[in-house]
């Protein structure tokens, strides 16, 4: 006896569940196994596509990220440097306008000096007349004399001399 009748191996049912082992993994693998794979194969590059992509926005979003604080450094320097024309166009402002102010300030200080002045000269001018009258007056009453316009003219101009001086 051999040991394959030993243990009960029936040849004929053996081969032909060899035969149709080989058949049902041939249908398998022809029906079953290749779409299978198939679709396995489908997923896994689609999930390589899919971290392809992943990849490639996580660069598009670095680049945006990027461009927007380069953006933002840009708009905060422009605006800075914008305060800073506004500070000094101010401050320029400010100065013209106390200069403005300063000349209008000497003008009319220059304008009132020239006021006083003639107002001044006109003053002086009525007193030099006022008082040469009241001494030609007073000489009169004192002398009891009438003063000739000679006489008048000659006290007036030495009183004019006397209050000059």
């Amino acid at each position: 006896m051999n040991v394959a009748e030993q243990f009960g191996v029936y040849w004929p049912n053996l081969i032909a569940q060899i035969i149709l082992f080989f058949i049902v993994y041939w249908v398998l693998s022809k029906f079953a196994f290749k779409p299978i794979m198939a679709m396995l194969e489908e997923r896994r590059r689609r999930i390589e596509e899919g971290q392809i992509n992943a990849e490639k926005i996580k660069q598009q979003l670095a680049e945006a990220q990027t461009k927007y604080e380069e953006t933002l450094a840009r708009a905060n320097a422009e605006a800075q440097r914008l305060i800073e024309e506004v500070k000094a166009s101010g401050e320029k402002l400010a100065d013209e306008k106390r200069q403005a102010a300063l000349a209008e300030a000497q003008e009319i200080v220059r304008r009132t000096h020239e006021s006083l002045s003639l107002e001044r000269e006109r003053t002086m001018a009525e007193l030099k007349k006022e008082v040469g009258r009241l001494v030609a007056e007073t000489t009169e009453k004192v002398t009891q004399k009438i003063l000739t316009p000679q006489d008048h003219q000659k006290i007036n101009e030495e009183t004019a001399r006397q209050i000059a001086a």
